[in-house]
């Protein structure tokens, strides 16, 4: 016989079957006797448990009823035989078991907990933390009616557990099995977020395991979903841990488990050479020209600065990516990254921030930070002057942002992205545009293929080229059909979905998944835009042409010629359209439906304006 609280309450016979308790209630009585084996429980403490609100008027009777089909329960299954009883005290209850630490999943797995911390072989605590762990089915205490201290209860369970898989992971690391360590965290961060000592042993298992780029990714992830869903900045052993790898370290940095033990140093030291680039874009391809036009303005001149511009979705950053990756050996001096967030939902990171960052992978120990941005700066310019470095300046908003993170010297590359054409960062620092339009034809279907088969694309080449048109020749939007495919792969599924697509009504609503999407990508440029920029790009949805001139914006707007030029000006310089002429626009088809998207009911005046004009 044996009690179980780590998942669905239950109680388990001889042979292995649950047995059936009842509805929650009886559930929720069973787990507060055990939460207190051999002790009395009042009829007061399990009332309690069992009603959040005002009990009703006979619920004595009730819980009486409750522990009379418990004892029935338990005399069918022969409990007594294991020494249980379900014996009344007065006002009060006690479940007797002779050995709670054996019968109770909750006792032995803290029992088996404890044994893992005495044992100095890393193989034997494997064995009791896997057995430990192996006992939990679901959430402790789950198909109860809930309650204070229930879920007190739980939550602490909850938390050993955590612990418990943190020195898994640190016994699997003392083992030099660290890819099997960070397997075992991953699972654990992807549902536990924001628990920083977690991430922060994931990201130094991930390092040891030679897999920097993605344990970077996730500090960068944790330190976002922070920043957006708290309003707070990583804390100390995130930042460790992230200070470790930036110096390719990852062994100088402990894992936050009760039970790590350092590694020796590894005997490469990167603070010469700091590495803090994402991995590289999985399927990219395409992009000859524009690779070779990166090629020319990163080259000749001194300290060049190539700007890789281009509309939301268009693949910026893994063009930057891409290039920064094949020509990795042309830097000596090493590769800084920072997501500047121009376009994010979340809040972009300042200046200092970006600093910060830059000095600790330099190998500037945070005791040593300067105090101020303009020192800050002062110290990067000087440490990076004399090298041969790239620098990765990602979704830029403003020239004035970038500025403060151009390396010193002559030597070094910086490559920065955005959506904005960002003038006065050419004007003032000589940037060399490298403007990225959309995908032809023949590499949007290249995409398709490259991330759902070459067999699948070829056994439907027309629908294939029809998905490219309606996707207009957008990377995201491409990944993002390609994506929805990947989910039903049956014959005729691209003309299917090109099908769907075709209905403007629902292409926005189909070329989205999840957190990502084509509408959620626009709507973070247009968030940006001055007032009358915005309100003339509403506006423009009402127009069903693929051509604007500056009139016909004005009349759309019903605004005066200059105010629909300067808006114009503005959605030009964020690629929400493009200039194909003095005074001459296109829209794209997705930019357009997304405009439509915007206007909560249709402009009658804006329409009979626009046909008058």
């Amino acid at each position: 016989m044996e009690f179980r609280v780590l998942g669905t309450v239950s109680l388990v016979a001889e042979c292995g079957e649950p047995l059936p308790l009842g509805p929650a209630k009886r559930r929720s009585l069973l787990a507060m006797l055990l939460l207190r084996p051999n002790a009395e429980v009042t009829v007061d403490r399990l009332t309690e448990a069992l009603w959040d609100e005002e009990p009703p008027t006979h619920s004595r009777t009730v819980v009486q009823g409750h522990v009379s089909r418990l004892r029935t329960l338990l005399d069918e299954h022969r409990a007594a035989a294991h020494g249980v009883e379900l014996a009344t005290r007065g006002r009060a209850y006690v479940l007797r078991l002779p050995d709670a630490d054996a019968l109770v999943d909750a006792r032995r797995f803290e029992e088996l907990l404890r044994l893992a911390r005495t044992r100095h072989e890393p193989g034997e605590a494997v064995a009791l933390l896997r057995e430990a762990l192996g006992l939990w089915q679901g959430p402790a205490f789950a198909g109860t009616v809930g309650g204070g201290v229930l879920e007190a209860a739980a939550h602490e369970l909850e938390e050993l557990r955590l612990v418990a898989v943190e020195e898994l992971a640190g016994a699997h690391g003392r083992l030099g099995e660290h890819g099997t360590a960070a397997a075992v965290l991953r699972a654990e961060a992807v549902a536990h977020p924001l628990r920083e000592p977690l991430i922060a042993a994931l990201m130094l298992a991930l390092g040891r395991a030679g897999r920097q780029s993605e344990a970077l990714d996730w500090f960068h992830r944790t330190r976002r979903m922070l920043a957006d869903q708290l309003g707070v900045d990583p804390g100390a052993v995130l930042t460790d841990a992230y200070t470790a790898l930036l110096r390719a370290d990852p062994f100088r940095g402990d894992a936050p488990t009760a039970t790590a033990v350092p590694t020796a140093p590894a005997t490469v030291s990167a603070v010469d050479v700091p590495q803090t680039l994402p991995r590289r874009p999985a399927g990219f391809t395409g992009r000859r020209l524009e690779l070779a036009a990166l090629d020319r303005a990163t080259a000749g001149a001194p300290g060049p600065i190539a700007l890789i511009t281009g509309s939301a979705g268009v693949g910026k950053t893994a063009l930057a990516l891409h290039w920064a990756h094949r020509h990795g050996a042309d830097f000596p001096g090493g590769r800084l990254f920072a997501d500047l967030g121009g376009y994010s939902s979340t809040p972009a990171p300042d200046t200092t921030v970006v600093l910060r960052g830059f000095l600790l992978a330099l190998g500037v120990p945070a005791r040593a930070m300067p105090e101020t941005s303009e020192a800050m700066g002062a110290r990067y310019r000087a440490l990076t002057t004399g090298r041969r470095m790239l620098v990765v300046l990602d979704n830029a908003r403003g020239s004035e942002h970038i500025r403060p993170l151009l390396p010193g010297g002559e030597d070094s590359v910086t490559i920065v992205t955005s959506r904005d054409r960002l003038g006065g960062l050419v004007a003032s620092d000589a940037a060399r545009p490298v403007p990225l339009a959309e995908l032809p034809a023949a590499q949007s279907i290249a995409l398709l293929a490259a991330v759902l088969g070459e067999d699948t694309v070829a056994a439907e080449p027309e629908a294939a080229a029809h998905l490219a048109g309606l996707c207009d020749g957008l990377p995201l939007a491409l990944r993002v059909a390609a994506a929805r495919l990947a989910t039903r792969p049956h014959p005729g599924a691209l003309a299917a979905l090109a099908g769907e697509l075709a209905d403007e009504q629902a292409r926005l609503d189909l070329l989205n998944v999840e957190d990502t999407g084509v509408a959620a990508a626009l709507g973070l440029t247009v968030q940006h835009l001055p007032g009358p920029a915005r309100r003339l790009f509403r506006q423009l949805g009402l127009h069903n042409g693929t051509a604007l001139d500056t009139r016909t914006a004005a009349t759309l707007a019903d605004c005066p010629l200059g105010r629909a030029a300067t808006a114009l000006d503005q959605l030009a310089a964020t690629h929400l359209v493009m200039e194909s002429g003095p005074g001459s626009y296109a829209v794209h088809d997705l930019v357009r439906l997304y405009a439509r998207s915007l206007a909560s009911e249709p402009d009658p005046d804006g329409l009979l304006h626009l046909l008058d004009h």
